[in-house]
């Protein structure tokens, strides 16, 4: 919103699509003005209405609103930063009718990567990432040919444990784990990066946006979080992004693509001393990550499961049901019982989706599950 609020010339907001944070969004609409308005619920639309004002957009609510806001023709540029499958079928819609979409959601290619870039092919549209280091990863890739590309590098902050030793890890609470020391963010993807399956998450995007092999994807960790990304050529050459850490310049990006304009950013000062360390992440300590590279090695619907499993296995942790040790469990107890599939469908991957939720809640409650987190296995 402040990357058009500085552009009024530029950008209008003809859809404005939230959840329940009714006051908020009351605001947005007072401000921007736009033509549709769409909650989760029926409820949070009746409570949007008093607060509007003058200005009385088109109100509905629930999934099938929020596609037909992202389908509208009025709609030349989506934003799709839904968190989790929930924001699936609308940025695939979006997709299929050859919008040019900014993805924020990476649940959207880690549970249907291969419908979802076969649709943009197909109809010829573009998909410019918003995540920082997709982003980097993407202006990086402009330095060079595909064919010139030995390796894509993700940086990653390491997250509040990179530190920890293994044997405190079993008694980090939510709140401690919710600390992350770079980015301010929502609570799973916070939870997600305090494990490194963000990081997964991020390979097995890199791997569809830009057509990598999981072994041409390499995460470091990088705890200043001033370098987003890194492409390595063939040559040996390797080109870095480097900004400031303000999600405005990746979202401005996606918008102005492929023009670059001044963004409401802060500037590095390059005459102040710096230090930038980096280290391989350790794949035993974090065993989600390597779970991402295995489950992307492994095709069809297991990233999806994965995705899945660990959706539930956060929220379990944060309403503190099962501790923090026991995420990776759940998730590859999960992944161990779930048949193998190729879905041809986004309605097949949502059923993979809900398939792979009931499994990861019934191992949850496994005596192996509580047992392997309680040793700190």
């Amino acid at each position: 919103m402040d990357v058009v609020r500085k552009r009024p010339d530029q950008f209008q907001v003809f859809a404005l699509v939230a959840g329940n944070n009714v006051e908020l969004l009351a605001q947005q609409v007072r401000e921007f003005r736009p033509e549709v308005v769409v909650l989760a619920s029926e409820a949070a639309a009746l409570r949007l209405r008093p607060l509007l004002g003058e200005h009385k957009p088109e109100i509905s609510f629930g999934s099938s609103a929020y596609v037909q806001a992202a389908i509208a023709p009025e709609a030349q540029f989506v934003l799709s930063a839904i968190v989790g499958v929930a924001g699936l079928e609308a940025t695939y819609e979006a997709v299929v009718r050859g919008k040019r979409v900014g993805l924020a959601n990476k649940e959207t290619l880690v549970a249907a990567g291969r419908l979802v870039m076969e649709a943009a092919r197909r109809a010829g549209t573009e998909i410019i990432p918003v995540d920082s280091e997709h982003n980097g990863a993407h202006q990086c890739l402009r330095a060079g040919l595909r064919g010139e590309v030995a390796k894509l590098i993700l940086t990653a902050s390491g997250g509040p444990f990179r530190n920890t030793p293994q044997e405190k890890m079993a008694a980090v609470t939510p709140e401690q784990a919710l600390n992350h020391p770079t980015w301010k963010m929502g609570p799973r993807i916070t939870i997600d990066s305090a494990t490194l399956m963000n990081k997964g998450f991020e390979v097995i995007e890199a791997c569809w946006l830009f057509d990598f092999p999981p072994s041409q994807v390499d995460v470091v960790v990088h705890p200043q979080s001033s370098i987003h990304a890194m492409v390595e050529f063939t040559d040996g050459s390797v080109i870095a992004q480097v900004s400031a850490t303000d999600m405005r310049m990746p979202i401005q990006y996606a918008m102005t693509y492929p023009e670059r304009m001044d963004a409401p950013v802060p500037r590095l000062d390059w005459r102040e001393s710096r230090t930038w360390n980096f280290e391989a992440p350790d794949f035993q300590r974090f065993p989600l990550l390597r779970m991402a590279y295995e489950a992307q090695q492994a095709g069809g619907a297991a990233t999806c499961v994965l995705n899945a499993a660990d959706e539930v296995a956060v929220e379990a942790f944060l309403t503190r049901q099962i501790p923090f040790l026991a995420i990776p469990v759940v998730v590859e107890e999960t992944l161990n019982r779930m048949p193998a599939r190729t879905p041809t469908s986004v309605a097949e991957v949502l059923e993979v989706d809900r398939e792979a939720r009931a499994v990861a809640r019934e191992r949850m409650n496994s005596n192996l599950v509580q047992t392997t987190a309680a040793l700190g296995a």
